[in-house]
């Protein structure tokens, strides 16, 4: 039975078309992938399944009864509250009632007033007669399988953590679909692995973008491709869709050069001079028509990123030497007693869970933080680029050719100049998208302008802070390739289990409490070799 369909789904912004008359059906027990470009409207579509957002033309039919519970995009990083409070509202109505609830609750506790018990009274009352406890009961078991603190304020959390929250949230009003946005941004990998047995556990149907590979392969059970305003169904595994996707572009690529060829030889012959044009028949003129009409509606496959690096500079042999490297901040120890020799060309990867002070070692190296003991010399003529997790360098508010150039209208590529739209085009920035604000790009749309300031830089050291977030598999494996040539260094943290394994010669594993363990190669490497020395220490016990 299908949980929900779209039939004949348009929806354009402007003159850019997200859904082309096209159709959709999520069956019961699905595990559906949705794949397609930056921009291309994967997260709109998934607004327009969760009623978000209404389409131009044509018809969304969800069952009768059926629940769809949406995971956003992006963590909720500025809202005000406690974790439970934001759970809450995933039970709409309700939510507002148990937020209250608390609200008051706390009131009371410091000023026990009259007034404020009584107004506690009438909320306890309307919780009862709604039933509303058991959903009380309800987020603090979500809260429990998630291990989140229901007091703790949402902004203190880390991303990840905000990522928890957002998915107990999504959870909490027991949905029957689950659409899941990128679910894997800014979790750790232990997570991403807890969260692939859950869901896999989950009663209900699941539609899910995500770009990294090893989710998608241990997930989906149908990818669905949103290519150019088409919902296109593959059904299998990721690496059937892989080869069967190929496929439809090459026949793709051959109908569209034999169609232009029949075109070509249809124009000649109406140009042909007075005797022909005398014998032409209305029938043949009429289909020349239709075969224009028809090659001025085609969508072209969009091209390829063009990612180049100018990592002409050499740094010196040293990039990076530390002995005894220590880090405190309010009596919590975050780096304990690091020793490391970082040499030019080494790729390594920070990998451990979120808040176990990847960033702050970073922050310690790009000299943004004071080590608390030990030494740390930096080597020489270091050319530093920074690819931060937050975007912090984008405004949001300016154009993306102002992010890029600030203004101008050329900007230094390479040691040329260059002007700042061709540059953009590099990056798949049309003219027109080029001038929109970077408010209304998508997430891939933004981590690829900010891949493209950073590589206007001339650098020899990457340091690249979860750059795979929301990229498209096609730009992600275009970025591992272009890692795979880099001649500087690069210092990479990551959950992408896949990018990690593709891309770095040695693994620095956060265990906690401040110790780091080195190990050669990436995530499943180190994985492997951790166990051997776990195995050798039980080997050794008493």
């Amino acid at each position: 039975m299908a949980l929900l369909t779209i039939h004949n789904g348009q929806l354009a912004f402007g003159d850019h078309p997200l859904l082309d008359k096209t159709d959709f059906a999520l069956q019961e027990n699905e595990r559906v992938c949705l794949v397609g470009r930056n921009g291309a409207g994967k997260s709109t579509l998934m607004k327009v399944l969760a009623g978000d957002i209404i389409m131009d033309d044509g018809k969304l039919q969800v069952t009768q009864d059926v629940v769809v519970s949406r995971l956003e995009q992006d963590p909720p990083r500025d809202q005000a509250g406690t974790v439970a409070d934001y759970v809450a509202e995933g039970l709409a109505e309700v939510g507002e009632q148990l937020k209250q609830y608390h609200t008051l609750l706390e009131l009371v506790a410091q000023d026990p007033s009259e007034s404020h018990i009584n107004r506690l009274a009438k909320v306890q009352e309307s919780l009862e007669v709604s039933g509303a406890w058991r959903f009380e009961d309800r987020i603090k078991n979500i809260l429990g399988a998630l291990k989140l603190d229901g007091n703790t304020l949402l902004t203190d959390l880390s991303g990840g953590w905000q990522r928890k929250a957002a998915l107990a949230r999504a959870l909490v009003c027991d949905p029957d679909v689950l659409l899941l946005d990128e679910p894997t941004n800014h979790l750790d990998v232990t997570t991403i692995e807890w969260l692939e047995t859950f869901l896999k556990d989950f009663r209900g149907s699941i539609i899910f973008i995500s770009h990294d590979r090893a989710f998608i392969r241990s997930m989906a059970t149908r990818i669905v491709d949103l290519d150019r305003g088409q919902l296109v169904s593959f059904p299998g595994d990721y690496e059937k869709y892989l080869v069967e996707k190929e496929e439809a572009l090459r026949v793709e690529e051959m109908q569209n050069a034999e169609f232009d060829k029949k075109l070509a030889q249809e124009e000649v012959w109406i140009r042909q001079g007075i005797k022909a044009r005398r014998t032409r028949n209305e029938g043949r003129v009429r289909a020349l028509k239709k075969l224009r009409e028809e090659r001025k509606g085609r969508r072209e496959v969009q091209g390829k990123v063009n990612l180049k690096l100018d990592d002409t500079s050499r740094s010196g042999k040293i990039v990076f030497e530390a002995t005894d490297l220590s880090y405190q901040i309010e009596g919590k120890t975050i780096i304990n007693n690091f020793s490391f020799n970082i040499q030019r060309g080494d790729r390594i990867a920070l990998i451990g869970p979120n808040g176990c002070g990847k960033s702050t070692l970073i922050k310690l190296l790009l000299d943004q933080l004071t080590p608390s003991s030990g030494k740390l010399k930096c080597g020489t003529k270091l050319e530093v680029a920074y690819f931060d997790q937050y975007r912090e360098a984008l405004d949001p508010e300016k154009s993306v050719i102002d992010n890029l150039a600030d203004g101008k209208q050329e900007v230094m590529v390479g040691g040329r100049e260059r002007h700042a739209l061709s540059y953009l085009q590099d990056f798949l920035f049309a003219p027109k998208r080029a001038r929109t604000p970077v408010k209304a790009l998508s997430g891939g749309e933004k981590n690829r302008l900010l891949l493209a300031r950073i590589f206007l830089k001339p650098n020899n050291l990457l340091v690249l802070d979860e750059p795979t977030n929301d990229l498209d598999i096609e730009t992600l494996e275009l970025l591992e390739e272009l890692l795979g040539n880099y001649q500087g260094t690069l210092l990479l943290v990551s959950h992408d289990r896949q990018f990690v394994d593709n891309t770095v010669t040695a693994s620095w594993i956060f265990e906690g409490n401040g110790v780091i363990e080195e190990f050669v190669g990436g995530y499943h490497d180190a994985q492997q070799q951790r166990q051997q020395v776990l195995d050798a220490r039980k080997a050794y016990e008493p």
